[in-house]
């Protein structure tokens, strides 16, 4: 984030409220475009609320003086997200436009790798712009997960699950909390989820194809988890192992 010299919580939060007021805005044109009902306008506001909460409270810890033209970016990512959580919700009842589902979904995984790249050209990357990227992320995946398993079965919402397993489980082994090193293998499958996700719920293919995709990204997630806990796992062992006592001492004793 570009950084001034003074520090004005009110100008960092208004961009929160007036992302909160775009989502309301997109509700309000999904509503008015689909007759969506009370599921999906209150799944919708929900996240709405909860967004702008959380988000507020993030930036006031951090004090960040400028929200960023790259948190600006993962804002929009993540209205467009409240309103697929809106449709996918309203889905239970009526199922959505494919046409609109599909736009605003590849949408939002489009601007996944635009606001990294904002970032980085700018020189303004902060952990709380990656955290605020990483749980839009997980919660698109969630709820992709949830729209696919209205048709596959509920197996598929280990896909969308999976990540808030392994936050819950870090709570208990936390060992599980280390930094992990870079890996292209990882963000590679991180980045196909959406994307096998959206192909499986577009109703592009037959059952048997989606099948397939849906069971893809399952199988290349169970991996790069397995592959990153059993990492994990190993270091914490080496770390937690004693040191070798020095061969002076060894005879000694």
């Amino acid at each position: 984030m570009a950084l001034n010299n003074t520090y004005d919580a009110r100008l960092v939060q208004q961009e929160t409220a007036v992302g909160a007021g775009v989502q309301v805005l997109l509700l309000a044109l999904i509503g008015t475009a689909i007759g969506m009902g009370p599921a999906g306008w209150l799944s919708g506001l929900a996240f709405a609320i909860a967004t702008w909460a959380v988000l507020s409270r993030a930036l006031h810890r951090s004090r960040l003086r400028s929200f960023g033209a790259a948190n600006r970016v993962t804002l929009g990512r993540a209205t467009l997200v409240g309103g697929v959580t809106a449709l996918v919700a309203d889905s239970f009842q009526s199922s959505p436009p494919v046409s609109l589902f599909v736009g605003l979904t590849a949408v939002a995984l489009i601007l996944d790798g635009v606001d990294g790249k904002v970032a980085r050209r700018t020189g303004t990357s902060t952990p709380l712009g990656a955290r605020f990227d990483m749980e839009v992320d997980a919660f698109l995946i969630l709820v992709l997960s949830v729209y696919v398993s209205m048709e596959l079965g509920p197996w598929v919402l280990l896909i969308g699950g999976m990540r808030y397993v392994f936050v819950a489980a870090a709570r208990v082994w936390p060992w599980l909390t280390a930094a992990l090193p870079p890996s292209t293998a990882r963000k590679t499958v991180a980045a196909l989820q959406g994307v096998l996700l959206l192909l499986a719920g577009s109703g592009l293919l037959p059952y048997a194809a989606n099948f397939a995709v849906a069971a893809l990204a399952l199988g290349l997630l169970v991996w790069s988890f397995g592959r990153d806990v059993l990492w994990l796992y190993r270091t914490s062992r080496v770390e937690e192992a004693p040191a070798p006592r020095p061969v002076r001492e060894l005879v000694a004793g």
